[in-house]
């Protein structure tokens, strides 16, 4: 096992990347790819990094020249033989050939297109464009280098033995945690830290934590290149990113009001079992289940993502009754802002219920709060969404309001069609 902190003093090289492989990213992605180059695949999009901490002025902290340098980098990098060979021939999901060949030529000879970066009001402006299968590849890296880059820059602050005494007590935070989680009846959990790690070290490190202190209650990794290294399960289903960039392409109002079930019907066609998992909290659960078509309640479960978890699932427990499905045959997976004593809330008050599980995130890989000084490590939320599809605006409102996302225009319009009405503020820390 790598001395992190050893490995974290040494950085000596002139460029250290940050990322090392096209697979350095969440299985999600690749899913949802390999779906878009399939459906969709000459729609133009725009990617762009969003600080939603704005206290922390990232520009200040984090170099530009080295920014650009590990960006480049991003960009040199191509699908390697063996990580084709894992993708071509794994099972994931208990199936065979997951990814088409048609769609692993084409990702095999992929490179990343170019970034536009500016600074802003102590903010860097970091923005993507281009097709939409090759320009949302750049999400997860691009978060990716910016979180481990502020890492960096903290801890280029402190010695040797500080760094030491810094990992020793990250490590022994985390352990405490999965000691408790240890004792938890049938709890279901996965490391879902890939968007907001502290390092990819420090992530690779956490997986392996799981892997023995929670044995067969760990169910794998969000991340596939830790995935394919450590021979477990890659965890991942599909993303808001689907449902923004199909209802900037709606023409109409009535169209608008159907493009979330597109692409769930979009998705139907190509998967089935755990890989049909409904994320219904773009345009708000409530009212995305209460206008749902009826062989949506077929599906295998939903991921809640934001708002009042408990609501979340609860609302969906009242659904599946109402449309004569068995609510403990359904899998629910909560995967936000996550901590133990959260986890430890839900499984108690839905284990029974319903088939419960956890995609475990930033509290997970990025847990360093008040262990540097001036809490310069603390997580924050930092994220990089499609804002404009084929030139025009994409809208999220989520079932917390402090996350939606869109001109203030089209988000009432959003509101109107998706019949959204007063939603609770919710803060938003990761």
């Amino acid at each position: 096992m790598v001395d992190i902190a050893t490995r974290v003093h040494n950085h000596n090289w002139k460029i250290d990347p940050i990322v090392r492989s096209l697979i350095d990213t969440d299985f999600y992605k690749l899913l949802m790819c390999q779906s878009i180059f399939r459906n969709r695949p000459g729609t133009t999009v725009t990617f762009s990094l969003i600080n939603r901490s704005t206290a922390l002025r990232l520009a200040d902290l984090i170099d530009e020249g080295e920014l650009r340098e590990q960006l480049d980098h991003v960009r040199s990098l191509s699908l390697r033989r063996g990580e084709s060979t894992w993708l071509r021939g794994n099972t994931f999901y208990g199936k065979r050939q997951m990814f088409r060949p048609d769609f692993m030529e084409w990702f095999e000879g992929m490179r990343l297109p170019d970034y536009h970066l500016e600074k802003r009001d102590g903010q860097y402006e970091l923005t993507f464009q281009g097709n939409w299968p090759e320009v949302m590849l750049w999400e997860i890296p691009a978060l990716s280098v910016l979180m481990e880059l502020r890492s960096r820059a903290v801890t280029a602050k402190q010695g040797k033995f500080e760094l030491q005494v810094l990992y020793a007590r990250g490590m022994t935070r985390l352990w405490e945690k999965i000691e408790r989680l240890r004792g938890i009846e049938g709890l279901r959990i996965a490391d879902f830290g890939t968007r907001r790690r502290h390092s990819y070290l420090w992530q690779d490190w956490c997986v392996q934590a799981m892997q023995e202190g929670l044995g067969s209650k760990f169910t794998g990794t969000s991340n596939c290149r830790i995935a394919m290294q450590h021979d477990i399960e890659a965890i991942g289903t599909n993303a808001h990113e689907l449902p923004m960039v199909y209802s900037a392409l709606a023409d109409t109002d009535a169209e608008l009001a159907q493009a979330p079930y597109k692409v769930l019907a979009d998705w139907h066609e190509e998967h089935d079992g755990n890989l049909r998992i409904m994320l219904p909290d773009t345009y708000g659960t409530a009212g995305f289940l209460q206008r749902a078509p009826d062989w949506l309640a077929s599906w295998t479960g939903i991921r809640i993502d934001s708002g009042d978890p408990a609501t979340g699932a609860e609302t969906a427990i009242k659904w599946w009754r109402e449309r004569g499905e068995d609510p403990t045959q359904k899998l629910v997976i909560f995967s936000d802002g996550l901590d133990v004593d959260k986890i430890i809330e839900l499984h108690k008050q839905f284990y029974g219920r319903v088939k419960v599980s956890f995609g475990w995130g930033t509290m997970l890989t990025n847990d360093f709060r008040g262990l540097a000084e001036g809490d310069g490590l603390a997580p924050f939320s930092l994220v990089c969404k499609a804002i404009a599809a084929n030139g025009r605006p994409t809208v999220k409102l989520s079932d917390n309001p402090n996350k939606a996302m869109g001109p203030k225009d089209q988000i009432e319009r959003y509101k109107r069609v998706f019949g959204v009405g007063d939603q609770a503020m919710i803060d938003v820390v990761v």
